[in-house]
This record gives C-alpha cells, sequence and structure tokens, in this order.
C-alpha cells in the first residue's frame, strides 16, 4: 500500500501564485509616462529604480523600499553601487568570457526564463475547486488509513545487526539491546520506540515494506537497510486513522494540481522540440518520498558489535 503524498512543488510553481496580472485598461489618449531618471549612475552605466526595488526585496525578505528607513536605503543603495563597480571590473578582467562563468550566467538565464515562463502559463491555470476534490479523491483513494507503532535498533553494518537479532531469537531484551547499539540517540533511550508512524514516515520504502509483513510483536528476521544504517525492527501494534480533510489539504492539493498542469505542458514542448539527438524517453515521474521525522533521522551509529549466543 502506498501512503498518500501532498507533493511539495519548487519556487517555479510557487511564482504563479503571487504574480500580478499587468493592466490593460489604459486609455488611448493618456500619454506614456515619462521613463523615470536612473537611481545612480556607474561609470556611465545607469542604475533603474526599479533594480533597486528588485535588490531590496532579495536582501529583506520581500519588503518594498519604501518600508526601509532613509539610512537603511543609503546602505543598500551603496550596496548595489558596489556591486555594479565590482561586475564592470570583472568584466574589465575579461571574466565574462572565462568557460565556468560564462556557463554560470547561462544557468542563471535559463532559470529566470524558465520560471517567468512557468508564472505566465500558470497564472490564468489556477486550480478550481472541482479539480482540487477530484484530485482529493485520487489521493484519498491510494492513502492506506493505518499507522503503526514500532520499535528498531538502527546499526552501521548488516553483521552487527544480524547477531542482535541472534540475541533477540535467543531470548535477548529488545529495548536493552536497544540502549546499548542503537545509533538513533532520539530514540535509544526509550528502548528504540518510535512512536505511532503511518507506514512511509521514515522516507524509506525497504523500511516501510518490513514493517507492513510484520505481525504484532513480532521481529524482522533479517537486518533492513535504509540511508541511515541497518535496522532490527519490531512491530508493537497497528491501528486505524481518520483520513484527512479536504479543507485542511487545499494547499497541498492545489501544488500538486499546478506540478502536473506544469508538468504536461513541459512534455508538450518536449515532443514537439527538434532535439538532435534525440533524448530516450523519460520515464514516468514518481512522487517524493514524505521526509522522514526527526526521530527518524539519527546520528551515525559508533557501537561496539555484540557476540551472539
Amino acid at each position: 500500500m502506498k501512503v498518500m503524498r501532498f507533493l511539495a512543488v519548487g519556487a517555479v510553481l510557487a511564482l504563479a501564485a503571487c504574480s500580478k496580472p499587468a493592466s490593460t485598461d489604459k486609455p488611448a489618449e493618456v500619454a506614456a509616462t515619462p521613463a523615470q531618471p536612473p537611481l545612480v549612475t556607474v561609470n556611465g552605466k545607469a542604475i533603474s529604480n526599479d533594480l533597486f526595488e528588485a535588490y531590496v526585496k532579495a536582501v529583506t525578505q520581500g519588503k518594498a523600499a519604501s518600508e526601509l528607513t532613509p539610512e537603511e536605503r543609503e546602505q543598500v543603495k551603496e550596496e548595489l553601487v558596489r556591486m555594479e563597480v565590482l561586475a564592470q571590473q570583472a568584466e574589465k578582467d575579461g571574466l565574462a568570457k572565462d568557460p565556468d562563468v560564462a556557463t554560470r550566467l547561462d544557468l542563471t538565464r535559463l532559470n529566470l526564463l524558465q520560471q517567468a515562463g512557468a508564472q505566465k502559463y500558470l497564472k490564468e491555470r489556477q486550480p478550481t475547486e472541482a479539480e482540487m476534490r477530484a484530485e482529493f479523491e485520487t489521493q484519498l483513494a491510494a492513502t492506506p488509513l493505518v499507522e503503526y507503532h514500532a520499535r528498531h535498533i538502527l546499526v552501521s553494518s548488516q553483521e552487527t545487526a544480524q547477531k542482535i537479532i541472534d540475541q533477540l531469537k535467543a531470548g535477548g531484551d529488545f529495548a536493552t539491546l536497544a540502549k546499548r547499539f542503537s545509533g538513533d540517540k532520539s530514540t535509544a533511550q526509550k528502548g528504540g520506540d518510535l512512536g505511532w508512524f503511518p507506514p512511509d514516515a521514515m522516507g524509506n520504502k525497504n523500511f516501510a515494506d518490513a514493517i507492513g509483513l510484520l505481525k504484532n510483536n513480532e521481529i524482522t528476521s533479517s537486518p533492513i537497510q535504509t540511508q541511515y544504517g541497518w535496522h532490527v525492527l519490531q512491530l508493537l501494534g497497528t491501528r486505524d486513522r481518520p483520513p484527512p480533510s479536504f479543507e485542511g489539504v487545499q494547499d497541498q492539493l492545489k501544488r500538486i494540481l499546478l506540478s502536473k498542469k506544469y508538468r504536461a505542458w513541459s512534455d508538450e514542448l518536449l515532443k514537439t522540440a527538434k532535439i538532435d539527438p534525440p533524448l530516450p524517453s523519460a520515464p514516468a515521474a514518481t512522487p517524493a518520498a514524505t521526509p522522514a521525522p526527526a526521530a527518524a533521522t539519527p546520528a551515525a551509529p559508533a557501537e561496539t558489535a555484540p557476540k551472539a549466543n
């Protein structure tokens, strides 16, 4: 079974939610607004007020220049002028033609343009309530409404984990061995107890599959490998969990739908693009795993291997 994953979407899609449509109702008889004088010129090159406003937002986490004190405005202005002076010197030194710098400039250009393209495309394609409700039903149908209560012992090697399993089979106490050998310091002193969690909460398919196959109080017969190391698992119990409400996940649903629309659009553009040599068929995208909770991100273990009985 797979747990519903409400996907996070990158900054490309976030731009669509905050974009401002351009005004198109300007009367024909109104004269065009005269161009503003530059904020400042540096060696004859103008720095515009628009550039200054954009820089203020970048360095103040979204504030407008009008929100700054006169002293703060002058400080930011000086920083921007300093950047321009240094950039001009870098160009004089030929750095704009340096292969590494030129490549990074190209990447910056690509990133900005694709973000602007995503913003323009998605601005008029915000998900409707009907679309979100349909997506909600799709996600809910794939959601196992169950939680597990388990404990684990995390070590750095398969051999050590197997020796611990051998000790448990011989009558060893799980909690005692967890306190002694587990590298997960957040759970070791609790006898390895992970508490209650949904199947994919640990961010690893091997872990989720292994837990799902266990019966209550059963211990894994062989070590389970994840990105954290090797686990010895014991299932302590299961329980049902209530489904999420539509109202509680609307933001996540919106991001999922925007992601799907953006992916479909980009797929169509790829199909019509002339690419030489052609790209191999890309595999279907898979949902990102839900991040593991803090308790399931143990420090690297440094245990002394136990002796098998």
